[in-house]
């Protein structure tokens, strides 16, 4: 009879852990976050002075994907209305100092600039970008995944 209950609370306690598990990792997928709306106001912003497309760097892995338009202005980025990464946890927006991105490790070692927490998995955002940076010296925007250190989708920027 012991035998019978500590086979039954050791599996209880493994299947409440893997449940636990498989629901923080399903959540965003089951209960996605609203679109975001915002827009962008020209005479805030300034002149465009980059653009680019967010891309789904490997094409391998069907979770980190990322597509949609980006626009760099002096003091603002801003993601499209077609703007859209694979949900997960902890995702920001980053200036990279680095073009053509491809890997989570040309990311890693590099001095980036955090815009923020990314606001929605899709839809259109706007991103301060502080005083000071140079935009010229950051020809890539990134969307990384901080808790696991991922590259999510890069975008490379194309100077006007």
């Amino acid at each position: 009879m012991w035998r019978f209950v500590k086979g039954f609370l050791s599996g209880a306690l493994i299947g409440a852990i893997v449940g636990f598990a498989l629901g923080i990792f399903a959540f965003p997928y089951m209960f996605p976050p609203p679109e975001a709306q915002e827009s962008l106001s020209r005479e805030e912003t300034g002149a465009q002075v980059a653009k680019g497309t967010f891309i789904h760097a490997n094409p391998n892995d069907p979770v980190h994907y990322g597509k949609g338009a980006v626009s760099v202005f002096p003091r603002t980025v801003f993601l499209g209305e077609d703007f859209e990464v694979g949900p997960g946890p902890d995702f920001h927006v980053y200036l990279v100092p680095k073009a053509e991105i491809r890997d989570s490790s040309e990311v890693k070692n590099t001095m980036f600039v955090d815009l923020g927490r990314l606001r929605a998995f899709k839809g259109s955002q706007n991103y301060a970008i502080p005083a000071g940076v140079d935009l010229k010296n950051f020809p890539s925007v990134v969307i990384w995944c901080q808790q696991f250190g991922v590259l999510i989708s890069p975008a490379d920027l194309t100077f006007e």
